[in-house]
């Protein structure tokens, strides 16, 4: 079982550039697999962006995968994001996972002038350009319905061939048919329930089976909100004001995270793993650095030990 951490989003008011720098190389001698970030370009949270971050963050360290879930692609232009994952794929040496998402066709969408009645397509036909603009092919050609390149040349290319692997997310049954169909990996959302996580890792694995892709080389992962306290009714207090931070109003969030103390967050954990889960994404829900290291110390310390 491998264990990635959330970095560290929330900007209120400097940033800690030595904190952040010190939680990245502690994430890294304590054996995580990797850190991640998410995307939020429009939100009532002070979130820094997710690519420009983990450019931060590879400056420090040497072996941590570097990941963002998800990108909301819809809201970049095609070849500009192309070059910006290529960028930090080659700068990390090869350590970059990407999720994406083509969002959910609401207002913020409309924001980036995507039309609700074509934000699937738009999307799907976006992340068909960046995989061109990735390929050995010195130069793209495309000819779509939102997108005309021809003989564009595109230099360099990303260090992982053919691309960084792809997570999508996903929670609807087409959802998932489509990220098996263009991805290489599922990420079960924070923003969800580890029993509506469950429910979705049988169509994932059915429609591997129905496309004629290895399980194996297709991992599934979890990303859990949470919060270890020794007094339980904290824990929960804090971890739903992190995620009310994050999310606003939104319905359900009760239901999404793990909470309590280490046995307790071990517990939830653990029915995660059993969902279906093979890897697990960490994310505490603290307001500042500080607040996240003494997380992801306790983490390590007391609840990692408990799942192997």
């Amino acid at each position: 079982m491998k264990f990635s951490i959330a970095v560290p989003q929330f900007d209120y008011h400097e940033f800690d550039r030595a904190g952040l720098r010190s939680f990245v190389e502690r994430a890294e001698e304590l054996g995580f697999e990797g850190i991640w970030t998410l995307e939020q370009t429009i939100g009532r949270a002070p979130l820094l962006a997710p690519l420009e971050l983990l450019s931060f963050c590879a400056a420090y360290t040497e072996r941590l995968r570097l990941g963002v879930a998800v990108l909301v692609t819809s809201q970049h232009e095609p070849l500009q994001l192309a070059s910006m994952v290529t960028t930090l794929d080659r700068i990390s040496h090869g350590r970059l996972d990407v999720g994406v998402a083509p969002g959910r066709g609401g207002p913020s969408l409309a924001a980036f002038g995507v039309e609700k009645d074509t934000f699937i397509s738009y999307f799907t036909e976006g992340l068909t350009l960046m995989k061109l603009a990735w390929s050995d092919d010195p130069t793209v050609d495309f000819h779509g319905r939102f997108r005309d390149v021809a003989d564009l040349p595109f230099q360099p290319k990303p260090i992982q061939r053919p691309h960084p692997p792809i997570w999508f997310g996903g929670m609807a049954p087409k959802a998932l048919a489509r990220a098996v169909r263009h991805g290489d990996a599922y990420m079960g959302a924070g923003a969800s329930s580890t029993e509506a996580f469950a429910a979705r890792v049988p169509v994932v694995r059915r429609e591997l089976a129905e496309q004629g892709k290895d399980p194996a080389h297709f991992p599934i992962r979890k990303r859990v909100y949470l919060m270890i306290d020794d007094d339980a009714a904290r824990a929960r207090e804090r971890v739903l004001d992190g995620l009310r931070r994050l999310y606003g109003q939104m319905p359900g969030v009760e239901t999404f995270p793990v909470s309590g103390t280490p046995d307790d967050v071990a517990r939830g954990l653990k029915e995660a793993i059993a969902a279906g889960a093979q890897t697990l994404l960490l994310n505490p829900l603290g307001l500042d650095v500080p607040e996240n290291r003494e997380q992801m110390e306790r983490l390590a310390a007391e609840v990692i030990p408990q799942l192997s």
